[in-house]
Order: structure tokens, then sequence, then C-alpha cells
């Protein structure tokens, strides 16, 4: 039996911490697109209830790594499932009988606590991985593929959670549910956390926050427009356009359509997080050199943005919805999201790879926050996009994306990749 690596506790304990957060976040998400859309809100205004959300990311991973640098990784954890507890019961609390602009703009402001929320935890998690991580035959790669594979697996579940709970249970008592096993999880946490996560230090400074390091600044731009060109069609485009498809109006009608849509998203996002796990073995990351991985980046990007352009020319040139176009389409976006979960699976371990022991919160929360602009454009776009030219245009913009992320990969050096602690 091999000895049990140093660090192992306090990864599990954060990994599942960390799960438990996205299955909320993905059944939230699906809560509110499809409780809203039944309720009249038109694609643009269903972007609009997920701006905050992406805006609070943008903040919130510039400040956080600086916090959790001051505070330490434990303190950043438990406030962002403390957080995201207090933002189910607020948007418990939504009043049916308000007006439709103050709906809107209170459950922005939900999800805007809500975003905070997800940054938070996933900072803490994915900074965590640099420092208890074994050094040996790729294992920083492997350990960063499994916690970032297994959430996105574990936020497809949540997608379905969310639909099915939506059609069974109503509104309110699915997110009064959520709330009381997140706060079951956090309470276990704050007993007991295994030791291992960095503590704070004093002498972390706020002007170290933006990051100096040329290959970080360039993997943070191509992820920004990496994950644009995921929810440009993922965010509004893609379910409202199957709800179009799948439901005739009636009660039932929405149910199955809600359950099938649920459905849909968790295979996708299950799919992508599978495959993210498993791209270490799929790369060969522990017979290459590391410098080898940085031309992988290029290399995916490219493959990636093939399939869009693809799946806009089918919609463009079908006379209308069929079931051999929604075959074709959950076929393609299946695609998509494997060689997406390639590109995302390496972009998190060159984050990892390209910054130091001692900036990994700063550069971790630079990153992501760039990841955090990358969803507010691609949500932005989603409800614009769709309004004006339906889903061709969508999968279009999604093509031109990640086209623009490539660049970002293109300029990738790797001369200064540094080992885990």
């Amino acid at each position: 039996m091999s000895a049990r690596p140093e660090g192992l506790s306090a990864y599990i304990a954060v990994t599942a911490a960390y799960w438990a957060f996205m299955l909320t976040d993905g059944a939230l998400r699906m809560l509110v697109l499809l409780h809203f859309h039944t309720l009249g809100f038109s694609p643009v205004q269903l972007a609009w209830l997920f701006l905050l959300y992406e805006v609070a990311g943008i903040v919130t991973n510039l400040s956080a790594g600086w916090i959790a640098a001051r505070f330490g990784l434990t303190s950043t954890l438990f406030a962002g499932l403390s957080i995201q507890v207090l933002a189910l019961l607020a948007l418990a609390a939504l009043d049916p009988g308000w007006a439709l602009w103050p709906s809107v703009a209170y459950v922005m402001a939900v999800q805007g606590a809500s975003g905070v929320a997800k940054d938070l935890s996933k900072m803490s998690a994915k900074s965590a991985v640099k420092t208890l991580a074994p050094t040996a035959r790729g294992g920083l790669f492997r350990w960063v593929a499994v916690l970032t594979g297994s959430k996105n697996a574990v936020k497809g579940v949540g997608f379905l959670t969310g639909a099915g709970l939506l059609a069974t249970l109503g509104f309110v008592p699915s997110v009064l549910a959520m709330a009381a096993a997140l706060a079951l999880i956090l309470v276990a946490l704050t007993v007991k956390m295994p030791a291992g996560l960095p503590r704070g230090r004093k002498g972390a400074k706020v002007s170290d926050i933006l990051s100096k390091d040329r290959d970080v600044n360039w993997l943070s731009a191509a992820r920004l427009f990496l994950f644009g060109a995921r929810d440009v069609w993922f965010v509004v485009g893609i379910p409202i356009y199957f709800y179009a498809v799948l439901s005739d109006g009636s009660e039932d009608g929405n149910r199955a359509a809600f359950f099938l849509i649920g459905s849909f998203m968790a295979v996708w996002t299950i799919l992508y997080g599978g495959v993210q796990g498993a791209a270490p073995r799929l790369l060969g990351a522990a017979t290459r050199p590391e410098r080898e991985l940085v031309r992988e980046a290029r290399r995916w990007a490219g493959w990636l943005a093939v399939i869009p352009v693809l799946l806009a020319a089918l919609v463009f040139l079908s006379p209308g919805p069929s079931p051999w176009l929604t075959v074709a389409l959950v076929a393609g976006l299946l695609a998509f999201g494997a060689v997406f979960a390639v590109n995302s699976s390496l972009h998190s371990y060159l984050i990892l790879a390209f910054t130091s022991s001692e900036r990994v919160t700063m550069d971790v929360g630079f990153y992501y926050m760039a990841n955090a602009a990358g969803r507010l454009l691609g949500t932005m776009l989603s409800g614009l996009t769709y309004q004006i030219g339906g889903l061709p245009l969508c999968l279009g913009t999604a093509s031109l994306l990640v086209l623009l992320s490539r660049v970002g990969a293109g300029r990738l050096e790797g001369h200064r990749m540094h080992a885990p602690a």
C-alpha cells in the first residue's frame, strides 16, 4: 500500500465542500432560468437576471486573491458557503406579486450575492490544489483535473436536480431545501476542518492583485474568450430554443420540457466534467514535458472553433425544427463539450503551473476574474444574439470567440513554469 499523500484529507474536505456548493449553483441556475421563462420573461430579460452574477464574479476574484493571501483559504471557503445559504434564503422570499422590473432587480441582486459566493469558493478550492498536490509524475495536473472535472459533473447533476425540483416541489420549497442542505455542510466543515490549507500572511499587498507575468495575462485573455464562447449559447440560447421545440404550452408539456432541458444540460455538463477529469490521461501528461502542454492548448482551441460553425450552418440551412435537427444539435453540442473540456482542463492546469506558491491566490484570482468576465460577455451576448438572429447567430458568435481564445493561447511561452510547493 502506498503512503497516504500529505494534504489529502484537506483536499478531500475542500473538494466535498466545492461539490456541495456547485450542486446548489447548477440547480439554482436552472430553477431561475425556467421559472422566470414561464413567467413571460424575454431572452434579454433572462440574460439580465444573470448579469450581476457575472459582474460580482469579476470584482470578487480580483479581491478574493488578496483576501485569501491575507486571511487564509479556510476563511474564504467558509465565507463563500455562508453567502450562498443567505442568497438562497433571500431568493425564497421573492414576492410573486411584484411588478416585472422590481422582480428583475431583486433576482439580479440575489444572483450577484450568489456570484460572490461561487467565486470565493472556486478560488479557495483551486488555489488549495497548488499547495496540496504531489509533485511527481504530473501530480498537479491530475489533482486539478479531478477537482475541476468532478465539480462540473456535480454541477451537471445540479441542472437536472433544479429542473426536477421545479417540476415536482415548485420554486420556493426547492430553494429552501437547497439552503438547508448547504447549511448542514457548512456546519460540518466548521466543526472539523482538516489541517493543510495555507494561513494568511500579513505582508500581502492589495497592489499585488494584478499579475505582471506575461503568460498569466495571455492565459487569462484566452480563458475570457473561451468561456464567452460557451455561455453565448449555453445560458439563454439553447434552453429557450429547446423549450420552444419541446413544449406545447400546456402544464404537462412544460413539465416534460423542463425535464428534457434539464437532462440535456446535466448530460452536457457531466460529460464535460468527465472529460476534464480524464484530460491528463488523454494527453499523456505524466510522460510529457510540461511545455508541450502549452502547445496542446493552442491546438485544441483551433479544433474547438470548427464545431459551432458547422452547427450554425446546420440550423440556418434547415427549413425548421425537426427531430433529426434536434438529435444533430445534441450530438454536436456534446462534441463541443468534450473538446471544450480539454481546453478548460489545460487552462486550469497551466494557471497553476505558471504561478508561484507565494502568488497562487493572487494569480488564480486574476485568472478567474477573466473567467467571470468571459461568462459576463457570453451571458450578455446570449440573450442579445438569440433575440436578433436566433440560435445560428449564437453559435456563429461562439466560433468567433473561440478563435480569439486561440489567439491568446498562441502567445503563451511557458518559459517560467513553477513546480507546486
